[in-house]
């Protein structure tokens, strides 16, 4: 069973008067009432002051800027792979990411930057507050390794999505240090891959049960593969991702199953964003990944969700296909039938909780973790370096374990990739990416690092040279006075 990270210190840490940023949630599920805040002046003073702090940070990685409308907005609904979801006239504004005429002062863009800003924030407060604590020194170590992986996670999807953008190490101490411009991609992206070695250099290798969901090495090393393979550094993503192939992790046997609440945290998983149903106590049960993205009407409200063009990816009889989308008129595995009355022909089948698990009181699916980094995109990035670094023998060898597991014992479907032509073999790595990693917010920005936007987003309006990345939010700029400056063609 996997352990929940106790999100009242969540709440605890976000009324500091030290925040740069309130935690808050668009559904308001994380407010508290004032008895419930503990005074900055007497924080920061303990072991478990410090406990608290890092247990904040996780909380809020499951917020609603973090994982639901926001997250999909600038991560998903841009792609190929995903719908809108819900009924035309639902939540309309998710069209403008669709057809790429969202503008800077749309709320999705603002919400998602501030999400990602709240967790910095709340990495920032325990990296510059726990190492004035006395308290075990090895304990104080691995806490500033956890804020660093979920900083450099932050980092990432702020980076990819902005282009040039913040670059925030502390707390601000004074007003001078408020106001600051952006850095360039190349330094955001060294700094990422700083706090990632770091962090890699001291986070273990497993948890106990009491710590399952922390970050671990393998987290910290699986990442920094990806944000090296971002920047087109091969041989940094065939190292990294080789030495996390030596460390325990396997593909989980069944593709479907592995994304079920019981299969939680298992020996595929890097790293998940930690949620929990918590009897008793909806506030801290918040998470709506799944809820926003359930069968309309009966799970959840039916957003985001999977399109023709994915569906008519896979290759016959490839059992992934059925394992990622729930399809208008069936019954899953779990025995739950979808009507034919539900008014999308398709749904997110990675999100779906069983029907009978819903609470009364809950976000439906509260329960269901957000798998962050998978076993088998190590994989698949092993095979895409070692092909571009033109080893292809272990390209193949690491491509076809991925599609091993997907076959499931029959040998009649997913034949092994056997051609060594490196263009030929991108190709057959990035058609794997889309269909084993579909629908958990990665094709998007994987399409456009591989150069392919234009040639596969183009129908839908997206334009070379603009749409690389998301306008940098209007409101932004102008709290800057101006000094945080737009992306061209905006």
């Amino acid at each position: 069973m996997k352990k929940y990270i106790n999100t009242q210190s969540f709440f605890a840490a976000a009324a500091f008067s030290t925040v740069l940023f309130t935690a808050s949630c668009k559904k308001d599920f994380l407010n508290v009432p004032p008895q419930a805040q503990q005074p900055s002046v007497t924080f920061w003073k303990t072991p478990e002051d410090a406990l608290k702090g890092v247990n904040a940070i996780y909380a809020n990685l499951r917020s609603w800027n973090n994982i639901a409308f926001n997250a999909i907005a600038i991560e998903s609904t841009g792609s190929d792979e995903a719908d809108k979801g819900s009924t035309p006239t639902d939540a309309t504004f998710f069209n403008l990411y669709d057809q790429f005429t969202v503008t800077s002062t749309h709320g999705s863009l603002q919400d998602f930057w501030t999400g990602q800003y709240q967790n910095i924030n709340l990495c920032n407060q325990v990296l510059d507050n726990i190492p004035n604590i006395s308290m075990d020194e090895s304990l104080k170590n691995r806490y500033l390794a956890e804020a660093k992986f979920v900083r450099a996670y932050s980092y990432f999807r702020l980076v990819r999505a902005y282009g040039n953008v913040v670059l925030r190490l502390h707390v601000p101490k004074d007003n001078s240090e408020y106001n600051l411009p952006q850095s360039d991609k190349a330094t955001v992206y060294a700094q990422i891959e700083k706090d990632l070695t770091e962090a890699a250099a001291v986070l273990p290798q497993s948890y106990g049960a009491a710590d399952l969901g922390r970050a671990t090495k393998g987290a910290a090393i699986g990442l920094h593969a990806k944000v090296a393979m971002y920047q087109g550094k091969w041989a940094d993503v065939l190292a990294l991702t080789n030495q996390v192939m030596t460390m325990g992790y396997d593909l989980f046997p069944d593709f479907e199953k592995g994304f079920r609440t019981e299969n939680e945290n298992n020996i595929e998983s890097l790293f998940e964003v930690q949620a929990e149903l918590v009897p008793g106590n909806p506030d801290a049960s918040n998470s709506q990944y799944s809820q926003v993205q359930g069968v309309a009407g009966i799970m959840g409200w039916g957003f985001n969700t999977p399109s023709e063009v994915l569906a008519n990816a896979f290759e016959a009889g490839d059992p992934r296909r059925d394992a990622t989308i729930l399809f208008k008129g069936e019954t899953t595995p779990q025995g739950d039938l979808i009507p034919t009355t539900v008014p999308n022909d398709r749904y997110n089948q990675k999100s779906y909780v069983p029907f009978a698990m819903r609470v009364s009181g809950f976000n439906e699916g509260a329960q269901q973790n957000f798998r962050v980094l998978r076993f088998a995109d190590i994989l698949l990035m092993n095979a895409e370096a070692a092909n571009e670094q033109n080893i292809p023998s272990q390209a193949l060898t690491s491509l076809n374990r991925v599609r091993k597991r997907a076959r499931g014992g029959n040998n009649n479907i997913l034949p092994d990739v056997t051609t060594t032509d490196k263009t030929a073999l991108r190709n057959a790595i990035w058609k794997e990416r889309q269909v084993e990693l579909a629908m958990e917010n990665d094709r998007y920005f994987d399409v456009i690092r591989q150069g392919r936007g234009s040639a596969v987003f183009g129908v839908k309006g997206w334009k070379a040279n603009k749409n690389e990345v998301w306008p940098i939010p209007q409101n932004e700029i102008e709290l800057s006075g101006n000094l945080l400056k737009q992306n061209p063609g905006y």
